[in-house]
């Protein structure tokens, strides 16, 4: 399922993505949508480090030595 969306962007946004897409041969939309997918995912990962960076002080586990002294 499919869901559309309008968007407003700055006049400079909106030209440095036509001028991207342009380039790229790439439709502004699927440009979009990668950038979006890529931000989720960014926000997700440091949502879930900053969780897992708790947990490790925690332990003990603030270097990658003790990281690495923790899987071996």
């Amino acid at each position: 399922m499919r869901s559309i969306m309008s968007v407003s962007f700055p006049e400079q946004i909106s030209h440095e993505l036509e001028t991207y897409a342009a380039e790229t041969g790439r439709s502004k939309s699927d440009i979009i949508k990668e950038s979006v997918a890529l931000y989720l995912w960014d926000v997700r990962f440091s949502s879930l480090k900053k969780s897992m960076n708790r947990r490790a002080k925690k332990l003990g586990i603030v270097t990658e030595d003790d990281v690495f002294k923790a899987l071996t």
